[in-house]
């Protein structure tokens, strides 16, 4: 029967479907930004294009080998102090290290996930009208509508007391309510 629930809970549950809405909402807010960051590129890809062209081929060249040279000693550097027992010990930590982050980014994604739920929860309330619905649902509790009828004056209400003491009274025996 655990199966069966666990089963009817996944399929009734909305949040796979707010969180896909909430994902689509989401992708259409950045691609609104599309059209401006093109029309950015536009602006700023003559100047760059310019400044490839300036560039000087020998200079880029002896960047690019003073940079091997840097890379080659940090190579070399780190070759020479490797110790067998301290490389056991660090996969060691390494190893642990990485469980812990593996947990932490666990969580940050179950945070995450239910964040763009929520999102896509209050999208389709939106494309629904439901946030308007809301809105005046609580407005309905906060200020509530003034009642339709007068209130009675005191004297109005003995008469219906009494009625309710009658009734009681008339009451069949063994009957309590």
């Amino acid at each position: 029967m655990a199966i069966a629930d666990d089963l009817k809970k996944t399929l009734t549950d909305p949040t796979p479907f707010y969180f896909a809405a909430g994902t689509a909402d989401l992708a259409v807010q950045q691609a609104k930004k599309v059209p401006a960051f093109i029309e950015q590129l536009r602006a700023e890809a003559p100047a760059r294009i310019e400044a490839v062209k300036n560039t000087d081929p020998k200079v880029v060249q002896e960047k690019a080998k003073e940079a091997q040279e840097v890379v080659t000693a940090k190579v070399a550097e780190v070759l020479g102090a490797i110790d067998a027992k301290k490389i056991g010990e660090t996969a060691q930590d390494l190893a642990l290290r990485g469980v812990g982050v593996a947990a932490e980014y666990a969580v940050r994604a179950k945070e995450t996930y239910d964040k763009v739920a929520e999102h896509g929860e209050q999208a389709v309330r939106a494309w629904r009208g439901e946030i308007s619905e809301e809105i005046v649902d609580i407005a309905e509790v906060v200020v509530p509508e003034p009642a339709s009828e007068p209130e009675a004056a005191p004297a109005a209400r003995k008469p219906t007391a009494r009625k309710t003491t009658a009734k009681k009274a008339v009451a069949a025996p063994g009957d309590e309510s």
